[in-house]
C-alpha cells in the first residue's frame, strides 16, 4: 500500500465514515474509484447520494472561493495534499492529462468543467503551495486550502476521509486520506467518479460520458 493510502478500515468503521458512499455501494476499501460498467448519461452512478454542498476556502492569491462560485458549470473535485510522495501527484495528472483530451475533443464542453484540487493539509499547504502545486498540471486546475475548520467542513459535505499521521519532525508528517475524483453536474448534483486510478483516456471517455 503507498504510504499516504487510505489504511483499509472495519466495516462498522467505514460505513461511519462513508455512509452516502456505502448506500450506493461505491466503497471500494484502500480508494475511491471508477464508475459501474453500465452507466449511461441518464443513470448517473452517484445519483440519490448525499454528496456535495457549499463551502469557502481560498485561492492561490488568498481570495476566498465558494462552492457555489461556480454554478452552473460541471465540477470536478480531488482532495488531497501538496506533500504527497506518490497517490495525489500521480491522481492529479490522470486527471488533468483526462481533462486536456477530453478539451481538445470537446472544447466548448471542457470550457463548462471546472477542475479543483482541494488541500486536505491546511498546516501546510498555503495558498502559495497549492497554487504552485496545481499550475504543474496546468492553468485550468484551481488549487485551494483554507483555515482547519474551512477545509474540514468541505471535506465533511464530500465524505472525505483524512488524518494527520506522526511524522519523525513536525513538518514531515503524512496524512492519510480518501482517494476520489468527483463529477458533479451544474445543478451542484454528484454524477459519478473519474477514474483516476486508471489513465487519462479512461478519464476523458468518463467525462465524454456525461459532460456533453
Amino acid at each position: 500500500m503507498p504510504a499516504n493510502a487510505m489504511p483499509i478500515p472495519t466495516l462498522k468503521r467505514a460505513k461511519a465514515v462513508f455512509p452516502p458512499l456505502l448506500a450506493a455501494g461505491l466503497l471500494a476499501l484502500g480508494g475511491l474509484t471508477g464508475c459501474g460498467p453500465g452507466a449511461t448519461r441518464s443513470d448517473p452512478p452517484l445519483a440519490g447520494t448525499q454528496l456535495g454542498g457549499d463551502f469557502t476556502l481560498v485561492d492561490k492569491a488568498g481570495k476566498t472561493v465558494r462552492y457555489a462560485d461556480f454554478a452552473g458549470k460541471w465540477r470536478v473535485l480531488y482532495f488531497g495534499y501538496t506533500f504527497c510522495p506518490d497517490v495525489c501527484p500521480l491522481d492529479v495528472q490522470r486527471l488533468m492529462q483526462g481533462y486536456h483530451l477530453f478539451a481538445k475533443a470537446h472544447p466548448q464542453a471542457a470550457a463548462q468543467v471546472v477542475p479543483m484540487f482541494i488541500s486536505i493539509d491546511p498546516e501546510r499547504d498555503t495558498p502559495q503551495a497549492v497554487g504552485q502545486f496545481a499550475a504543474a498540471f496546468g492553468p485550468e486546475l484551481i488549487g485551494l486550502t483554507g483555515s482547519p475548520t474551512q477545509v474540514a467542513g468541505a471535506a465533511k459535505a464530500f465524505a472525505v476521509y483524512y488524518q494527520k499521521r506522526k511524522g519523525a519532525t513536525p513538518g514531515t508528517y503524512l496524512m492519510d486520506h480518501s482517494r476520489a475524483a468527483y463529477l458533479m453536474a451544474p445543478d451542484g448534483k454528484p454524477v459519478a467518479l473519474l477514474p483516476v486510478d486508471q489513465d487519462g483516456k479512461a478519464v476523458a471517455d468518463e467525462l465524454d460520458k456525461w459532460v456533453r
